[in-house]
Parts: C-alpha cells; sequence; structure tokens
C-alpha cells in the first residue's frame, strides 16, 4: 500500500509554489492516499480479456474537400464595419 506523507505534500506545494496551511497539507494528505489506493485497486483489476476502444459512440471524423467558394468584394465587407483603417476592419485593442 502506498502512503503519503505530509512531508510529500509539502514537497508538492513546494514544486508548485504554493503555500498550504496545516490544516490544507493534513487535508490533501489524506485526500491524495485515498487517490492512489484508488489507483491501487485499478492496477489490481483484470484486463487480459479488455479491448482498447478509442470513441464511444461510433462516431467519425468528417471531412470535405477544400473548395473556392464565392469571392467577396472588400468594400462591401468594409461597408458592413462600425469602423475601418486603411483597407482593413478596427476592433478594440486587446493587449495593452
Amino acid at each position: 500500500m502506498t502512503k503519503i506523507s505530509k512531508e510529500d505534500v509539502e514537497h508538492v506545494a513546494t514544486l508548485a509554489r504554493l503555500e498550504l496551511f496545516e490544516e490544507e497539507k493534513e487535508k490533501f494528505t489524506k485526500q491524495l492516499g485515498s487517490v492512489l489506493e484508488y489507483f491501487e485497486k485499478l492496477d489490481k483489476a483484470d484486463t487480459a480479456e479488455a479491448k482498447p476502444i478509442d470513441q464511444i459512440n461510433n462516431m467519425e471524423n468528417i471531412s470535405s474537400e477544400d473548395e473556392i467558394g464565392e469571392k467577396y468584394e472588400r468594400e462591401k465587407i468594409l461597408s458592413n464595419t462600425p469602423k475601418q483603417e486603411d483597407g482593413f476592419i478596427k476592433v478594440k485593442q486587446v493587449f495593452e
């Protein structure tokens, strides 16, 4: 049985640059211990007859060929925009 210690939790918290209170360390020690116990149960499961799957709903990717469609005039498109500058649509600044 894999046992996780409070020191393990502190080490992981240090790597993640997290500051944990004492009660959080105890809580996470119990929770991570439970997760590891569950993984040990999964390791013991007999999977010899299990078949690998990659889709559970039998859907397939549908793709189509790229086709050149209707061509639009730049002026017509720009006429529908609230702001434009030098032949481009002008939008609010996203980054400073």
